[in-house]
């Protein structure tokens, strides 16, 4: 090891420990900040977000990849290397003034949503809105000016940043196979579910819930030692090695909403727990993308959690911490976890009918970051494609409509189609676990998912970045992202022909 990389590496850990603050300032903004703060949290942040990119883009952090790059032999260590040059090529296209722009528009945009979805007022949110799409606009103008080779489009410039590895063309032709098959499905599944939905009846205490939601963490894995649950608006997972976040919400009426926001983001803190220690604050030990990190969070939610033998095996724990369901078998539970109904929210949608909200969202964020639809007709358009692909209107309604979720706040767009991807990802990813797990069903029946975590440590987790997304698969599966695993799961699961 030469000693420039050495070099590199403390100026990679320097960053990391930056990243660090900035994180746990952002998760107390979204968790435990009086409303008060905002301005002047936003304005820390932001900040510490401009001594980071100066950081990552400083001519010395140049030098040193350039005189590394020529000569390092070892193979992780060139492959640390193109890790390094990714994330610095990726900044170095942002300058400085407008990565402090974005940061401020978005803390402003992000804490007047709360209110304002609240109060079902879009025009007091495309206020600040406007701001962060034309700072987003300029981004991602700029990102495609500096690779041009590989950025058809300027939001295929934003999408890299959390697809990296899988193209737009793939994302597009998964959507496309999935909008041909969906429809059908759900009409088949909704045929099969005449009866309708069971409703399990509150209220459920919420200290109860808390109880059990801690419950469920333990038997998927999650290390207390190492980490808290925390409610928010929007749940989420975030954190450090060592001190990993989750926040879920809760609802006196729905115990099962809470569950599976938990299961979810327990798969997310599991896969950071998971990566290679020894690559800590290097971006070679980071997770690989969004697209890997949601195949985690959904293989925990769909395939551990809401998989008949597990959810079987916890109910015990669901009739303890709630003993008004104690007459209320886990074949009723499940049912009510996977009933398949077109609704407003995404969050909230069943796996089958959930790919539909996703492919709404790629297709506005994809039009209005290059320029070919305005901020002001996102209601227009959110309603034509509920009416189109779920049958639902949300003309006026923009609480349960354009205004349910926290991404755009920010500027994070190009993040939503990584929620399909990963269920595609995750279903193909849990029957390469079946196939070397032949029992898997009886060891989930016992609450045991040591298995599923020590397959996903040697074929996902201890990867980090070593591999691109598409070459993680592949090893791990023996082929490229394929969609028939994730149809294939929903035939399965919802007993529809042709599996």
């Amino acid at each position: 090891m030469s000693k420039p990389y050495t070099l590199l590496k403390d100026h990679f850990h320097k960053l990391a420990r930056l990243n660090h603050a900035i994180t746990f300032l952002q998760w107390d903004q979204l968790v435990m900040m009086p409303p008060g703060g905002n301005n002047s949290r936003s304005n820390s942040i932001a900040e510490l977000s401009t001594m980071y990119h100066e950081l990552l883009t400083s001519s010395y952090l140049a030098e040193l990849l350039e005189k590394c790059m020529s000569q390092e032999s070892d193979d992780v260590i060139k492959r640390s290397l193109v890790e390094m040059s990714r994330l610095h090529q990726q900044a170095l296209c942002i300058p400085a003034d407008l990565v402090k722009a974005q940061s401020l528009a978005g803390s402003k945009c992000e804490h007047g949503w709360r209110q304002q979805r609240k109060e079902n007022d879009w025009n007091s949110f495309l206020l600040n809105f406007k701001e962060v799409v034309n700072l987003s606009r300029q981004e991602a103008m700029a990102r495609q000016a500096a690779a041009p080779e590989r950025h058809e489009t300027p939001y295929d410039a934003l999408l890299d940043l959390y697809c990296t590895g899988d193209s737009s063309e793939l994302i597009a032709h998964i959507f496309a196979e999935l909008k041909a098959e969906l429809p059908g499905l759900i009409e088949q599944i909704s045929e099969n579910q005449a009866a309708g939905k069971i409703v399990l009846q509150g209220p459920f205490s919420i200290t109860s819930q808390k109880k059990l939601n801690h419950k469920l963490m333990e038997y998927l894995g999650f290390n207390f030692d190492q980490g808290r649950l925390d409610e928010s608006t929007h749940p989420f997972s975030t954190g450090d090695r060592g001190d990993h976040r989750i926040t879920t919400r809760f609802r006196r009426e729905d115990f099962l909403n809470a569950l599976l926001a938990t299961a979810h983001e327990t798969g997310h803190a599991s896969y950071e727990a998971g990566l290679p220690a020894n690559w800590h604050g290097l971006p070679i030990g980071s997770s690989r993308n969004m697209c890997i990190h949601e195949s985690q969070s959904l293989l925990f939610e769909k395939h551990l959690f809401l998989s008949k033998a597990f959810l079987s095996f916890f109910t015990k724990s669901i009739h303890e911490c709630l003993p008004q369901t104690s007459g209320t078998p886990s074949e009723a539970i499940w049912s009510a976890c996977s009933h398949v109904q077109p609704s407003l929210i995404r969050v909230e949608a069943d796996e089958v009918t959930y790919p539909l909200h996703v492919i709404l969202r790629f297709e506005i964020e994809s039009k209005l970051i290059n320029g070919q639809l305005e901020a002001s007709e996102i209601p227009g358009a959110w309603d034509q494609r509920m009416n189109k692909y779920l049958g639902l209107s949300t003309a006026g309604n923009y609480t349960d409509g354009c205004l349910q979720d926290i991404h755009w706040t920010d500027g994070s767009f190009g993040y939503f189609p990584t929620y399909t991807l990963g269920a595609v990802n995750s279903a193909q990813l849990f029957a390469a676990v079946k196939r070397a797990h032949p029992d898997w069903n009886e060891q989930l029946g016992r609450g045991d998912i040591t298995f599923v975590r020590d397959w996903l440590k040697d074929n996902i987790w201890n990867k980090a970045r070593s591999l691109d997304s598409q070459e993680l698969i592949q090893q791990a599966t023996g082929e490229g992202t394929n969609s028939g695993w994730f149809l294939g799961h929903l035939k399965e699961r919802y007993n529809i022909g042709d599996q």
